[in-house]
């Protein structure tokens, strides 16, 4: 079979032939529909990622699309690769509702599961809560809004650097949004003034980094007078940078509640919910409209160029 095989971590994987997977107890063989590139494929890539290990070479692609053998499609996590005419799954997966096409179910699961555990999971959101979205024209960001006006968001900020993502997030249910690029005091002032006119109870983080900083110096209290207002900051990506600077003042000196969404944040009852419910929910949105991704769709033999294509707030889908 064809496939996006990676034959050494650090390296972007290539196309060529592989032999055919043969499922093992419990899994079963799916022909591939669709493929989505994620920064946890390229994670495992680069060899950085917690599960890049075993022998080489190997094929890419850690959920996807495709159809059993009786023609019912789902998406499932790859017992082998997905990105390949062929994989095994195993015997839990999620049914494609026929209104979903395949490019948007391969590509939806990744974004709005992060933004459905930033919101409910962590966040806790309840309806009419602020929310405030850092690094907003990212995929991931894309989506957070338009879970957080399904949730019930009262008010929802949108922050990001790309200008014209930035004017496309309003139809998606922003309120309003924050160009970052403006200069430091304008920004940390227009981030001050509209905390103050309306309380931000929901951070949802994607940059870390400086903006980070800024965002956190500006929620921060200074009054001792003052009620303190709850904010839950839910940290998520560190596209700015991986660090930042955290006085143990700034927390004394505020109610801000700092999360994290990744890899071992979320408890285990809640992560078995995803396939039988918050999955399946997720697709129902989609299929009713109420949640839309961009995406680019490549043939699976130009992997080697998707693997390092930029496409900002879009989402690269491979299909055989």
């Amino acid at each position: 079979m064809k496939a996006a095989i990676l034959n050494q971590f650090g390296a972007s994987p290539v196309y060529g032939d592989f032999p055919e997977p043969a499922p093992s107890k419990g899994q079963q063989l799916i022909r591939v529909k669709a493929a989505s590139v994620k920064n946890i494929d390229k994670g495992v890539a680069s060899g950085a990622h917690y599960s890049s290990h075993g022998q080489l070479p190997v094929v890419m692609g850690v959920d996807g699309v495709g159809m059993l053998e009786n023609g019912q499609r789902v998406y499932a996590g790859g017992g082998s690769g997905m990105m390949a005419e062929f994989a095994t799954i195993p015997a839990r997966y999620v049914a494609v509702p026929d209104a979903i096409d395949d490019v948007t179910a391969a590509a939806l699961p990744n974004p709005a599961l992060s933004a459905w555990f930033s919101l409910v999971s962590r966040a806790g959101i309840q309806p009419g809560d602020t929310v405030y979205v850092n690094g907003a024209t990212g995929v991931t960001g894309k989506v957070a809004i338009q879970l957080a006006r399904h949730l019930g968001a009262g008010r929802i900020i949108a922050a990001g650097r790309n200008e014209h993502i930035l004017k496309s997030v309003l139809e998606l249910g922003a309120d309003e949004v924050v160009v970052l690029k403006e200069e430091e005091d304008k920004l940390a002032k227009r981030i001050a003034d509209l905390h103050e006119a309306s309380p931000f109870d929901i951070v949802i983080d994607y940059t870390w980094g400086k903006p980070a900083e800024m965002l956190l110096n500006a929620l921060a209290g200074n009054d001792l007078h003052a009620e303190a207002h709850r904010t839950r900051y839910v940290t998520v990506g560190e596209m700015a940078g991986p660090t930042i600077q955290l006085p143990s003042a700034f927390l004394r000196s505020s109610a801000i509640e700092l999360y994290g969404v990744g890899g071992g944040s979320i408890s285990k009852e809640v992560m078995q919910r995803v396939p039988g419910e918050i999955l399946p929910m997720l697709f129902s949105l989609a299929a009713e409209g109420k949640l839309r991704i961009d995406t680019i769709v490549m043939p699976l033999q130009d992997v080697a160029k998707a693997w390092t294509l930029q496409t900002p707030g879009k989402r690269i889908v491979l299909v055989p």
